[in-house]
C-alpha cells in the first residue's frame, strides 16, 4: 500500500473513512479482498508470495494498514515482508500502542515503513524511519512513502480532493474511488528526490500509478458508520485502469464496551454481503 488518505473522526455519523491505492509490481501474485480461512474474522486482500497483506479490518472493528518508506539505498532483499505486520495486527488482539511497543524492538529487520493500527477505541501510527509512535487525533491524515502528511504533491492534492468529498451530505464510494484514479502529474519542480531518479519521481508522483511493470494494483474505501457498519470497497486492476473488477463487502462490527467509535454500538454480527460488478 502506498498511498492511504485518513479521516479520523472528523464526521460524527462516519467516524472512520479510508481511501487508499496499492501499488505494487504486476507480476507479484495477490488475491482480491475476502474473510480469510485461517482467520473467518479478517476481510482483506492477501499477498501470495509472503502471505501478507496491505490493508484490513476485522469483524472486532481492529484495522491496520502500511506504506512503504522510499529509500531505495537502505532497501535489503532479504529483509522480511512488511505484509506480516499487518497480518499479525489483525489476527492478534492487543491494543495498537501495545503492538507498536512489540514491534520497535525488531522493526530495523525491515524496510522502511509506514504502519496505520487502529482499533474502535483509538488509532496509532508508527514509522520505523521516524521517532516511534503516537496515538492520532481526529483530523485529516494523508500518507503516502515518507512520513505522515509530509507535503508530497499526491498527498497535497488528494487530501484536497479528500477534504472536498468529506462535505457532501451523502458519501459516495464511487466519488472515492474517482478521486484514488486521478492522474494528475505535478511538474517537476514540485517532485520530492527519493533516489529513484526525474525519470522515475514523475512515474509514482500521480495518485494513480501506471508504467510497464508497476503500478497501482487495487484502490480500497472503507467506511465505518457511529452504529459500527462497515463498508469496505475494492478495486482491483489489471495492467492499468481501464481494467478492473470491483467488489464490496457489508457487515456490523460485533458488539464492544462503551468507549468505541460513539456511544451506539453494533447489537449484532451481520454476515458479510459482497457484491461484485
Amino acid at each position: 500500500m502506498c498511498l492511504i488518505f485518513v479521516a479520523y473522526r472528523h464526521r460524527a455519523d462516519y467516524p472512520l473513512i479510508i481511501a487508499a491505492n496499492r501499488d505494487e509490481f504486476y507480476r507479484r501474485p495477490s488475491a482480491a479482498a475476502h474473510h480469510w480461512n485461517e482467520a473467518p474474522t479478517v476481510l482483506a486482500g492477501r499477498d501470495l508470495k509472503a502471505c501478507g497483506t496491505w490493508l484490513g479490518i476485522t469483524r472486532e472493528g481492529r484495522f491496520a494498514a502500511i506504506t512503504n518508506f522510499r529509500d531505495p539505498r537502505r532497501n535489503r532483499d532479504a529483509a522480511p515482508s512488511r505484509g506480516q505486520l499487518v497480518r499479525d495486527y489483525l489476527c492478534g488482539d492487543t491494543s495498537p500502542q501495545a503492538y507498536c511497543q512489540a514491534i520497535s524492538s525488531s522493526a530495523a529487520a525491515y524496510n522502511g515503513f509506514n504502519l496505520l493500527l487502529g482499533n474502535r477505541r483509538e488509532l496509532w501510527y508508527y514509522s520505523s524511519e521516524g521517532d516511534g509512535a503516537r496515538a492520532l487525533e481526529a483530523g485529516l491524515y494523508g500518507l503516502s512513502n515518507c512520513l505522515l502528511d509530509t507535503p508530497w504533491p499526491k498527498v497535497v492534492r488528494g487530501k484536497e480532493l479528500f477534504r472536498r468529498l468529506l462535505t457532501q451530505e451523502r458519501l459516495s464510494e464511487t466519488a472515492f474511488l474517482h478521486m484514488l484514479a486521478d492522474r494528475t502529474c505535478p511538474p517537476d519542480e514540485l517532485l520530492p528526490d527519493t533516489g529513484v531518479g526525474l525519470p522515475w519521481e514523475r512515474t509514482l508522483a500521480p495518485i494513480f500509478i501506471r508504467s510497464d511493470h508497476y503500478g497501482t494494483r487495487s484502490s480500497t474505501v472503507l467506511l465505518v458508520t457511529a452504529e459500527g457498519r462497515v463498508q469496505f470497497t475494492e478495486r482491483n486492476f489489471v495492467q492499468g485502469p481501464n481494467e478492473h473488477a470491483t467488489q464490496r463487502f457489508e457487515f456490523s462490527l460485533r458488539a464492544v464496551p462503551a468507549g468505541g467509535f460513539s456511544a451506539k454500538e453494533a447489537n449484532r454480527s451481520g454476515a458479510a454481503d459482497p457484491r461484485r460488478e
